[in-house]
């Protein structure tokens, strides 16, 4: 493994930063990705610069690891951003920077190493989604679609690669101890919101789960497993016992439990009065 050359996007901190370090313990050759690497200091690993919404930052730094290292054998597609807020009071704007980052980021990231990998006959991406895909969270609707979104995307393209003798996979993560919540974009919380309560109380409990959540290296640690793997599966989830459960529990209840208990947990308050449904 000591050879195998690894690309890690969004790669300057939190889970990024916590694999891309784990991974040069372990023998790897790591590059990681920033918008400003100039301006982080003692960085464990080369960080080179990229913005993943921008196709000729992707290419030059895609070319630039080739020149030097004549491969590309992992691409971790790490980098993204979180969003909240009610789907009615978030700008549609800010959605669409979303998708562009968490979505067509990454897919772009795949289209610029896949003529290497071709040409190599191997080669191994991992694309980071969350537990969050697998249901439309309140107030994280957005979010939840551009992750679940990925994961389709990467179900479909693992099939047109493989022939070439390269692997794609998912893997979601659950909440980490990181510092994604300074990152997202927040819909504020309008006085005279119809939302307000019910949204205030989730950002609350948002950045409770975050404060509270899982060591970044259980995740470095899964991702070694998978590079590891001989046949990695399509879809990987990492997080604590209920987070992972929540996926199984969706699977097998009636939509409207599911939905009573996501709303129970979330403190959603009620309708106002029965027979106001459709």
């Amino acid at each position: 493994m000591s050879n195998k050359v690894v690309l890690i996007t969004g790669g300057s901190s939190g889970i990024g930063k916590s694999v891309g370090e784990f991974l040069i313990q372990k023998g790897f050759i790591v590059y990681g990705t920033s918008r400003n690497p100039d301006k982080i200091r003692n960085h464990p690993f080369q960080l080179i610069g990229l913005d993943v919404n921008n196709k000729q930052s992707i290419l030059k730094a895609v070319d630039e690891i080739i020149a030097k290292e004549g491969q590309i054998d992992i691409l971790i597609n790490n980098a993204g951003m979180g969003i909240t807020g009610a789907i009615e009071e978030t700008p549609t704007d800010e959605m669409r920077k979303v998708f562009e980052t968490n979505f067509f980021g990454a897919i772009e990231m795949m289209k610029a190493v896949l003529p290497q990998m071709r040409k190599q006959q191997s080669g191994l991406i991992i694309n980071v989604t969350s537990i969050a895909a697998y249901m439309g969270l309140p107030f994280r609707g957005i979010y939840s679609a551009t992750k679940g979104a990925l994961e389709i995307v990467t179900e479909a393209i693992r099939m047109e690669v493989k022939c070439f003798g390269i692997e794609v996979c998912n893997v979601a993560p659950g909440d980490f101890a990181t510092n994604i919540a300074s990152g997202r974009y927040h819909t504020p919380v309008f006085e005279d919101s119809p939302y307000k309560e019910n949204y205030q109380k989730n950002l609350d409990l948002m950045d409770s789960h975050v404060d509270s959540g899982s060591n970044p290296i259980e995740m470095a640690e899964a991702i070694f497993k998978i590079i590891n793997s001989q046949k990695p599966k399509i879809h990987y989830k990492v997080g604590d016992f209920m987070q992972k459960f929540s996926i199984l529990l969706k699977r097998i209840l009636p939509d409207k439990v599911y939905e009573k208990l996501l709303m129970k947990h979330y403190k959603m308050k009620s309708p106002l009065s029965p027979g106001r449904g459709i």
